[in-house]
């Protein structure tokens, strides 16, 4: 028996591609192109949502098309934060052509290759450079009535609970007992009370290398449909700390001073020491590290991507030393402790 999903997902390709042609003469005007060339189809990726990517090509020409199929996927985020960002001199696709109601999008290509498969230890003080330019950019945007959402407790609390719900309860089979919730709920307070007092930018939400693309200008930025008012370090100790690449705790630390002093001179609300901006980091990269966690055993039990979870070792890795830093967290030390954690997550 066929499954529904590749069915819906085919027919939806199809609608794509006729919704794609039927934009033909619009684009050719918005191209300054006689008429649109014929060109040819090929996936050009997907993520951990239910957005898909094609590229299409003609000679000389190629454009992106998403597919982002409602309800549970919507395009006008992504739409509204291209504009902004593209106002204030980022590099990001523009869109050319749109219909929010199906869900899709065409889109200027900004290139096949990400920062994740050029990125290596000898050019990383480069990019990663151009890359706190980019960021230090972004986050001096005047969001003030933009109606972003905020990333307010409500979220914090939400993003963190994904670790007990998903991946304590659906990969490792466990229910907290008494004594463990009393250490969830501790340490949880605590990040989400750090998260709070740090001062609010425009926050990407996933900026890092995988979203960063070889580029003219160099970095070409994704994936910022999620973006929200929230705290400054997010997306710094995002970048340095993801799901695909692992750098040195001295590196890591030398190009947090190196983002702190190009904020401070761009007068961004940074920490007055350095030290303090550090341990932000540290806390906000904590709960986004368990969050993630949760995330991919989500994506494991519930869509069906099992392949998410080997990057979770990774993120233990990132969380032990910051609980070992920290006795104020002793909580939630305890309770990983408590966990019959597999042994490559210890």
């Amino acid at each position: 028996m066929p499954q529904p999903q590749a069915k819906s997902a085919d027919a939806r390709f199809e609608a794509l591609q006729n919704w794609f042609l039927q934009q033909g003469p619009h684009l050719a005007a918005t191209l300054n192109l006689p008429r649109l060339p014929q060109g040819r189809w090929q996936p050009a990726g997907s993520d951990a949502s239910f957005r898909r990517y094609f590229r299409w090509q003609a000679e000389g020409l190629q454009l992106i098309l998403m597919d982002a199929p409602p309800p549970g996927e919507d395009c006008r985020p992504f739409v509204r934060m291209a504009q902004m960002l593209a106002v204030a001199g980022l590099n990001v696709p523009r869109v050319l052509a749109q219909d929010v109601q199906q869900g899709f999008l065409v889109l200027s290509d900004l290139g096949g290759q990400t920062w994740l498969q050029v990125l290596d230890a000898a050019n990383a003080d480069l990019l990663f450079g151009r890359a706190l330019d980019t960021l230090v950019c972004m986050q001096q945007i005047d969001v003030a009535g933009s109606n972003l959402p905020e990333y307010d407790e409500a979220l914090l609390r939400r993003e963190l609970q994904l670790f007990p719900d998903w991946y304590v309860q659906h990969e490792l089979g466990l229910t907290l007992d008494a004594r463990q919730q009393e250490c969830w709920q501790q340490g949880s307070q605590l990040l989400v009370g750090a998260a709070l007092k740090q001062a609010r930018v425009l926050v990407h939400r996933d900026y890092m290398p995988r979203n960063l693309m070889v580029s003219e200008p160099d970095p070409g930025v994704l994936d910022f449909q999620d973006a929200v008012l929230g705290p400054i370090s997010y997306d710094v100790i995002s970048l340095f700390k993801d799901a695909f690449l692992s750098w040195p705790e001295e590196r890591v630390h030398g190009w947090l001073r190196q983002y702190w002093t190009k904020a401070r001179t761009a007068g961004l609300p940074v920490p007055p020491s350095f030290a303090q901006f550090a341990r932000d980091c540290d806390w906000m990269g904590l709960q986004r590290h368990l969050k993630v966690i949760g995330i991919f055993a989500r994506i494991c039990h519930r869509d069906g991507k099992p392949h998410y979870l080997r990057d979770v070792p990774r993120f233990f890795a990132y969380v032990r030393p910051v609980l070992a830093r920290y006795p104020e967290l002793k909580p939630l030390q305890q309770l990983l402790d408590s966990l019959h954690l597999p042994e490559n997550c210890r």
